[in-house]
Parts: C-alpha cells; sequence; structure tokens
C-alpha cells in the first residue's frame, strides 16, 4: 500500500470517495461489526485519562491499550480525516458509521514524530489495511498515555450493541457491533454530495465560548449538510453549541471545517467567513481586579472569618450597599434513575423542555442587550442536538427523564471544567442552570429562592443566572459568591441591573450566618461582616452622602460646570444611540463628545449606505436639540468585527487592521460616512473626530477624503476634523498633530493598555490595568501640552472621564472637555464646580510624581477626607 508523507494537509479539498454513494450501491444503514484495529487490551472507554473521552463527549465505544504499533482498519471504509499530526483518523464505513482511532493521548503534541501514515483522505480500505504506524517506544516516553481510543461519533444513527472488553485481543479479532438506530437517519448521506473541508485559523478574542457557539449552531441550522469542526483530535457538530464550547478552540487555533451534503460548500464558505468575521467578539471591559480560578466541581473548602471581619474578593458590578446576609442554599433535585417506558419519558423530556424555552423567551422578552444575550445563549444550549440525543439514548436503555438529562448535561459539565480554560468553566453555571430548570420542570416544582427583605445581601457558593434574575431587585442591595469570575453571566447581569456585587471571595463566605449585617463595597472589593458600630457608621454616613450627592448632582445637572475660581469646562456625554443622546440631555450633558458609530455598522450583513447614516445621525442630532454632536468615525477591527469586513486574522488584533487603518483600507466606507456627515442640518454642530491615529500622515488621507467629500456635496464652511489620542505615537507627537487637527480627545481606555502593554481583555491584568497609572498621566500631560502649543483644546472621552478621583487631576493638567457616561455627567459637574483650577494644577504635579495608580489615588482621596471616596476636596 502507498506510504503518505505525515505533513500532507490539504487546506481545500473536495473528496469524492469511490464506491461509497449509498443509492448507487442499494446500500442501506446496517449493523456493522467493528474488528479490532490494534493488538493490545481491550477496557471501557470510562479508563481513557481523559474527560474528553471517557464522558463520552466524541461518542461511544473501547480502549485499547496496545500492545502492537500498527493501526489498522476495523472494516470497510472510506478515510474521511487524518489528522495533520498524523496521530488519529476518522474513517466511515460502508453504512454510515463514523469511527474515530486516536493513537495515545495528548499525543497531537509531537506534531506527527514518531508516526507513519499510510493512506490520504478520500482513500477507500478494506478491514485489515494499515492506516497508521507508530514507535511505541517513543509514544511510551513521550505521550501522556498509550491509551488507544476506537469511538463511533455519530451515535445519533448508530447505537452499540455487543462490544467485548477486560481482555487481550489480536488485529482482526471481534471489537463491537453496532446497529442503526430505529428511525434515525444519516444527516447528509455520503455520496449524496461531496464533502468539503476548509482550515481557518480563529480570530475570535476569547475563542468559541457560549454566544459565538450558539451564533454558529443557528447558522449550521439553516444548512441541510452536516457540519462538523474539528480540532486535533476532537470534533463537535456545529449545530451543538455545547459540544462547540468543548473543542476549547483559542484565538489563534487553527481548525478544520468539515460538510457533506447538498450545499456542503456553501455552508463550509459561509461557515468560514462567520468564524473569520471575529463575530462581534471583543475583549471584556470593566473588570477591575483579578480572578482566581473557578472550579465549579468542588466548593471552596471553608476558612474561619478573619479575624477583623473583612473578606476580600473580585468586582463583579460597583458600588456600595449595607444589609442584612441572606443565604441562598440550592436543594439537590432528585430523580429516580429508572424509567417508566419510553414513550412516557421522552414525553416527559419534550415537555419539560418546551416548559422551560417558553420560559425563557418571556424572559427575554424584557431587559437591556446583555440579559437578552445571555437568555439566547441558554435557548440555544436548551435546542442543541447532542444533549438531546444523549438524553434520548439513555431513555432508549430504560432510564427516565430526569436521570438522561442530568447525565446528557453532567458529561458536558465535566468535560468543560476538565480543560482547564477559566472562561470555560464560568460557562459550566450556564449548564448547570437548565440542568436544574429542566428538572425542575419535570418534577412540577417551581424554582423556590430565597425570601428577600428590603436590604437583602444575598450570599451564596455559586449564583445562578436565572436565580439573579429571578431575585426582586426592590429588596436586592446586592449579593457576594465564594466562587464565580468577573465575566460570568452573572456578573455581566448584575452590572446591568446596578447590582453591588462580589465574586471569588472563597470558602470563609459559608461562615457568615443569616441575618447578619454586612457592607459591601464592591469598589473596594471588601465584604465586611458584622461590622463595629463606628466602621457602620462610617458606612451609612458615605452611603447617605453618596444619595445626597446624586441627588444634589442630579438637581443642578442641567447648570454649567464651572470651577471656584471660574474655568469653565465642559461635560459632554458618550453616545451611541437616540436613546443615549436622549438620556444625555436628560442628565444635564452638554453635547456629545463621543459618538460611537459602530451601532450602525455591527451585527449586520452589509454596511449601511450613506442615505441610512444621514438619518440615525440627524436624528441623534436633534435629540440632543442643537448641542455639539463629536461624531467617531468608524472604529472597528481589534475587539469589535463586521462580517462584511473580513479582516485577515492577525496574531495580534490590537496591533492591527483597527480605527482609522480600516477606513483607509476601505476609503469607499469613510466616504460615505463623512458624507453622511455632512449633511446633518445644522451645520456647524457636527464634528468629526478620527480613531486610532499614530501619524499625521493618517490625519492627513483621512482630511483628503474629507475635503473631496465636501467639495461634492457643495460645502464650504469649515467642517472640524479632530483625533484620537489612543496610541504612545499619537500622545509623544501631539504639537505635530495639533498643528493641523482642530482639537485632540484623549481615549484613555486603548492608551491605558497600550502605554502599558497590558491587554485590558486579559482579566488575570486587570487589576494592574488603571489609567491614573503615573505613566498614562504623563501621555495626557505631553498631549495636553502638545496641544497648548498650537491652542488646541483637549477632551478626555474614555473611560477616565467618568472616574471622580481623575476629575482634579485631568483638568490640572490641562483637560477642558470630559465626555462621560450620561448617568454620572451630573456627578463629574458637581465634582467640577468644587475644585480651584490651581488646586488642581498642584494636585496634577503630585500625581505625576508618584510610583502607581495606588498612590495617585491614594493621594486624590487623601484630599476629599472621607472613607469611602467623597466628592468634595
Amino acid at each position: 500500500m502507498q506510504k503518505w508523507p505525515c505533513q500532507m494537509v490539504l487546506k481545500w479539498n473536495v473528496v469524492r470517495p469511490a464506491g461509497w454513494t449509498l443509492a448507487e450501491r442499494g446500500i442501506q444503514m446496517s449493523a456493522l461489526v467493528l474488528t479490532a484495529p490494534l493488538r493490545g487490551w481491550v477496557s471501557a472507554l470510562e479508563e481513557a485519562p481523559d474527560a474528553v473521552f471517557a464522558e463520552r463527549m466524541l461518542g461511544d465505544g473501547l480502549a485499547i491499550d496496545p500492545l502492537g504499533s500498527t493501526l489498522h482498519a476495523p472494516c470497510d471504509a472510506t478515510v474521511v480525516n487524518v489528522h495533520r499530526a498524523c496521530h488519529a483518523v476518522t474513517l466511515r464505513a460502508t453504512n454510515g458509521a463514523e469511527i474515530l482511532m486516536h493513537i495515545g493521548l495528548e499525543t497531537v503534541a509531537l506534531n506527527g514524530e514518531g508516526f507513519e501514515v499510510f493512506v490520504q483522505d478520500g482513500q477507500s480500505v478494506k478491514a485489515g489495511d494499515r492506516l497508521i504506524g507508530f514507535d511505541l517506544d517513543l509514544l511510551a516516553q513521550r505521550a501522556r498515555s498509550l491509551i488507544t481510543p476506537v469511538v463511533i461519533t455519530n451515535l445519533e444513527a448508530f447505537q452499540i450493541v455487543r462490544r467485548d472488553q477486560d481482555r487481550e485481543v489480536g488485529v482482526g479479532q471481534f471489537l463491537m457491533e453496532l446497529s442503526p438506530i430505529a428511525g434515525a437517519t444519516l444527516a447528509a448521506a455520503p455520496g449524496t454530495a461531496d464533502e468539503i473541508t476548509r482550515q481557518i485559523i480563529v480570530p475570535l478574542a476569547h475563542g468559541i465560548h457560549a454566544r459565538p457557539a450558539a451564533q454558529i449552531a443557528q447558522m449550521a441550522k439553516t444548512f441541510a449538510s452536516d457540519l462538523t469542526l474539528v480540532t486535533g483530535p476532537r470534533r463537535a457538530n456545529a449545530r451543538s453549541p455545547v459540544g462547540l464550547m468543548s473543542l476549547a478552540v483559542r484565538h489563534g487555533d487553527t481548525i478544520q471545517l468539515l460538510a457533506s451534503g447538498p450545499d456542503a460548500q456553501a455552508a463550509v464558505t459561509a461557515l468560514a467567513e462567520l468564524i473569520e468575521s471575529g463575530m462581534g467578539e471583543g475583549a471584556p471591559v470593566g473588570a477591575k481586579a483579578s480572578p482566581t480560578k473557578t472550579e465549579p466541581s468542588e466548593p471552596p473548602p471553608p476558612a474561619p472569618l478573619p479575624r477583623d471581619g473583612v473578606l476580600r474578593g473580585v468586582l463583579a458590578a460597583p458600588g456600595l450597599a449595607i444589609g442584612k446576609a441572606v443565604r441562598l442554599s440550592t436543594a439537590e433535585i432528585v430523580v429516580r434513575e429508572a424509567g417508566e417506558g419510553l414513550a412516557h419519558e421522552e414525553a416527559a423530556l419534550a415537555a419539560a423542555l418546551e416548559t422551560v424555552r417558553a420560559r425563557i423567551g418571556k424572559a427575554a422578552e424584557t431587559g437591556d442587550k446583555a440579559r437578552k444575550a445571555i437568555l439566547a445563549a441558554h435557548q440555544a444550549f436548551l435546542d442543541d442536538p447532542e444533549l438531546y440525543a444523549g438524553a434520548h439514548r439513555l431513555i432508549v436503555e430504560g432510564k427516565s427523564a430526569g436521570f438522561a438529562w442530568r447525565q446528557a448535561v453532567g458529561g458536558y459539565v465535566q468535560a468543560l471544567q476538565a480543560l482547564g480554560d477559566r472562561r470555560m468553566a464560568e460557562r459550566v453555571d450556564d449548564l448547570i442552570d437548565l440542568e436544574r430548570q429542566v428538572l425542575r420542570a419535570l418534577s412540577g416544582e417551581e424554582e423556590t429562592g430565597a425570601a428577600l427583605a428590603p436590604g437583602s445581601i444575598l450570599l451564596a457558593d455559586e449564583l445562578l443566572p436565572s436565580q439573579l434574575m429571578g431575585a426582586d431587585p426592590a429588596a436586592l442591595a446586592g449579593f457576594a459568591t465564594a466562587r464565580g469570575g468577573p465575566t460570568s453571566h452573572v456578573a455581566i447581569l448584575a452590572a446591568a441591573m446596578g447590582v453591588p456585587a462580589l465574586v471569588a471571595v472563597g470558602g470563609a463566605l459559608s461562615k457568615v450566618k443569616d441575618g447578619a449585617t454586612l457592607i459591601l463595597d464592591a469598589d473596594a472589593g471588601t465584604l465586611r461582616v458584622a461590622p463595629d458600630a463606628k466602621a457602620l457608621e462610617a458606612a451609612q454616613t458615605a452611603l447617605a452622602q453618596r444619595q445626597q450627592r446624586k441627588a444634589a448632582a442630579k438637581a443642578a445637572a442641567h447648570e454649567p460646570a464651572v470651577t471656584r475660581d471660574g474655568v469653565r469646562i465642559e461635560v459632554f456625554a458618550n453616545t451611541g444611540s437616540v436613546a443615549d443622546a436622549q438620556a444625555a440631555v436628560a442628565n444635564g450633558a452638554e453635547g456629545s463628545g463621543l459618538l460611537r458609530t459602530e451601532f450602525l455598522f455591527l451585527d449586520r450583513e452589509t454596511p449601511p449606505d450613506e442615505d441610512e447614516q444621514a438619518r440615525q445621525y440627524q436624528a441623534i442630532a436633534e435629540a440632543l436639540d442643537g448641542r455639539p454632536l463629536i461624531i467617531r468615525t468608524l472604529d472597528v477591527g481589534g475587539d469589535k468585527a463586521a462580517p462584511y469586513l473580513p479582516i485577515p486574522a492577525e496574531e495580534n488584533p490590537a496591533l492591527g487592521l483597527r480605527g482609522v487603518r480600516v477606513s483607509l483600507w476601505r476609503p469607499h466606507l469613510l466616504k460615505a460616512q463623512l458624507r453622511a456627515i455632512l449633511r446633518v442640518e445644522p451645520r456647524g454642530q457636527c464634528k468629526i473626530m478620527v480613531p486610532m491615529v499614530a501619524s499625521l500622515d493618517e490625519l492627513r488621507a483621512v482630511r483628503a477624503v474629507l475635503e473631496e467629500a465636501k467639495r461634492e456635496l457643495g460645502i464650504t464652511d469649515r467642517v472640524e476634523l479632530g483625533v484620537m489620542i489612543e496610541t504612545p505615537a499619537a500622545a509623544v507627537t501631539a504639537d505635530l498633530l495639533a498643528a493641523e487637527a482642530d482639537f485632540l480627545s484623549i481615549g484613555t481606555n486603548d492608551l491605558t493598555q497600550y502605554v502599558l502593554a497590558m491587554d485590558r481583555g486579559n482579566p488575570e491584568l486587570a487589576a494592574g490595568i488603571d489609567a491614573l497609572h503615573p505613566a498614562v498621566l504623563r501621555m495626557i500631560d505631553q498631549t495636553c501640552q502638545g496641544a497648548a502649543r498650537h491652542h488646541r483644546w483637549v477632551g478626555v472621552c474614555g473611560g477616565l472621564a467618568s472616574d471622580l478621583d481623575a476629575t482634579p487631576i485631568l483638568l490640572g493638567l490641562g483637560v477642558a472637555e470630559l465626555s462621560t457616561t450620561a448617568s454620572i455627567a451630573p456627578d463629574v459637574k458637581a465634582r467640577v464646580r468644587a475644585l480651584s483650577l490651581e488646586a488642581c494644577r498642584t494636585l496634577a504635579n503630585e500625581a505625576l510624581a508618584q510610583t502607581s495608580p495606588q498612590a495617585v489615588r491614594a493621594l486624590v482621596q487623601g484630599q476629599t477626607n472621607t472613607p469611602f471616596g467623597g466628592l468634595n476636596p
């Protein structure tokens, strides 16, 4: 038989399996006997020291501890795929069964060393033919295990009716027998169409986790063909969000897409384009402390309360709360193992799934975008064909619907935990949540949460999304959990609800008694248990002061922000929609210092045309009622992707095509956007701002397009064009930029990550990413000095503008405009009114000489003389 080089990889491959077409040969799905492909000891698949195989994530089968060094075909078949690392092969038998054989565990890391491949993709083989040879001694020394799983991967159509294990076998001896499941059909009968494969590099910032998995599954269901994702030895049905998550695909991984069926080519192309578009998957922002590793399977060990009564955790949602501890204890749901008949249990499971599906649909009718996105992911999990197939198989074996559902979910939970990926571990909570909801529906019980009185601070080992959404928002003052992470769905929901929250507090949380008085200071990452009178009084005073200041600031929101020594500071708001503009006006903002135009460009298949953009910009301008509107040109790339802009996969997207680079890469989009902005009436209300500028040449290139658009529209009036200072290059050349830009606006979020060389999407670095770092402040100082040489004003539209600790420093450095979140604009205005510019300059100079952001904050807060960061200096 011909030998093929191990390194052979086909990026695009149309496989035409000889003699495979079922219709031509008159072959139907039928029973199949598989013989041993290796000489060795046969054992149950559970003995494989890898959860992906042991928990049957890839399918059912047996494991062989090899004594021989050649893998043979266990039946007549066609080679579907030989892995690029030559350690695994998938065959398709003549009855449609797919057999994966994986030589050793974690052998992919050998990259083909020690393997010799004798077949190629698409080749027909006979039972006993050689497939792969391997160096048994080398694998014994360098592989995690020699155990070789033999797995049937399409168990939706086949079941193992007989198997032989716990004995030594030789090549060609009986191994197992498969039988087709009554009524099942192959999703895409091989031979009725070509099989298409494509290899891509995954650009998703956080790999394939819950939300992209749900999107991929939704898209896959629109095609008739079978779609499979393959990475290393793992395979997943593209229609299965949970299966996709279990692949543990990370940013930069190379994966293979397989499709067979009548529209295979279109399916693979669409799937590749969807993933390569980035799917709008950006880095999470807002975490201010580093999470501990999530281990959902094991609760944190109990620990005594600290002597000072202060527990420390990770910020999940900001705020300060005083209240009484209410412990949420989740009772175990007991299910019986034995079923009451196939028809009864299948009907029960179907009804329970429909009940939960309806509840999720109703819950998704209200709430913000974050809540709806999380519920959409839950809906996708609920509709996961692999979860249902796993439960169905157990029901066929005589198990109850509850037992079958718990086992099906539990297998995926354990496999995801075993991946060692923190983000995937956080998604386990979503699966556990759905498991409980379905089991409750099966039993007819309603989820009984803790009874909350006003001012309750909920304590739990782990809080599930449905439990938080079901809590009375009027009674819930905050919550703290022993486990969890700042990017979990519960953390996202808490931030959206405005509920102060801490996660990863640890086992000592279990020692807090029900009814104990608590001070939850999420911003400081602390939970104070049973505070003494002095601490409680200080917290109550701080909370009352916050509320009073907020009320006073709100009452004076529409008054101008003028310092105590008479200097006018403009306080604008960042916007991204008409609703945002209305909120800005309601909160006293004097205009919009940043309109994020991405709301028009993302989550759609084609870009908005000029007319659509002009209508939207005009509506926002009218909502601002004549107030200034600074419109940022399209800022995509990096952590924001648009499907119609197939930005090539980049090793470091944050340093690649993004911001102005994308606009100059696709100048027709820039021209259409500039023309739309120029059409807004009245003329002069709108200013234009260019993101991610790193050189004067980029500003000049945009101005050239702007002047061309003005000529086309017959506009002769001057239109202000400014730049965002988000790169160190722009900050250190601010004097050069200010010579030709009309204004400079500092985007502190990106500037901070570039100055500190810390990815703001990496939660492990979150605690160190603080825009009050002296290095960032020095960049702001240099920007203001450069702008002053040309009499240009400088604004801040990044997150630092909304940080009240930063207000006096920014004013002291020379910032004249602050564009904040709309809700905090009244507080920022009040903060400005309490300051004198001369004092701010002195404070800013001292801040530049500090050695850390903590020292800078201590410097500012030391002048406020309040324990919880008051406003008044």
